[in-house]
């Protein structure tokens, strides 16, 4: 049993939505059980917990909800944690030789909190400037959409899609902004619904604040 001392330190790392590691935490063995062992174990503990809450499970509207609940988890939502559904993502030689930056705005995403198991909701804006090799645009949708469908913070987030572009792009010349709402400063705690949390990474050619003064205007564009 974890310590009174111990939960109020959860409480704060959680409300000041802080985290350990730059990777998603992830136990060796994650991935040694199948999505279908998965589940089962899930839908068990979510009904327990179901009917901790006080609900009646022998209700219509209720009796699938943990099934639903644990085929969501493991197959929708958290799909991001199993690297098995990493989008394949090609490449190709910029062989028409554009030179500029290249900008994919408003991409949305839905991600969850891991303090709380919140939805987080936003948009991500990424540029990058070819070093030789591109990518196809839905790409960038899809990396995103995988580094978001998992456990998160936000702030990993961003520097785990950064990292992954440079990556395959070869090159240091990418910026990203994230722009989120996270509903566990919204619906809960200090219940604030107007704000929305910003964070932003970039490298190589990013660095001189005329790239970074371009990306802005682009990605603010009516």
């Amino acid at each position: 049993m974890n310590t009174t001392i111990e939960k109020e330190i959860f409480d704060i790392i959680g409300d000041n939505h802080q985290m350990t590691s730059a990777e998603t935490p992830l136990r060796p063995d994650a991935f040694v059980k199948s999505d279908a062992e998965k589940m089962e174990v899930i839908e068990h503990h979510f009904e327990i917990i179901m009917k901790e809450l006080g609900l009646d499970l022998t209700d219509d509207s209720l009796q699938g909800t943990p099934h639903r609940v644990a085929k969501m988890f493991v197959q929708e939502i958290f799909s991001g944690l199993n690297p098995a559904n990493k989008p394949k993502i090609s490449v190709f030689d910029n062989s028409y030789q554009y030179d500029k930056m290249l900008v994919e705005a408003n991409i949305s995403f839905n991600s969850t909190c891991e303090h709380h198991f919140l939805p987080i909701v936003g948009k991500a804006h990424i540029g990058y400037v070819s070093s030789g090799k591109v990518i196809g645009l839905s790409k960038l949708n899809r990396i995103v959409d995988y580094y978001a469908r998992r456990p998160q913070v936000q702030e990993r987030m961003i520097m785990q899609i950064f990292n992954e572009l440079k990556s395959v792009l070869e090159t240091d010349n990418v910026m990203i902004v994230v722009e989120a709402t996270h509903l566990c400063v919204s619906s809960r705690g200090i219940k604030d619904e107007s704000s929305f949390t910003s964070t932003l990474q970039y490298g190589g050619v990013f660095n001189q604040k005329e790239f970074r003064d371009d990306f802005y205007k682009m990605i603010h564009k009516e």
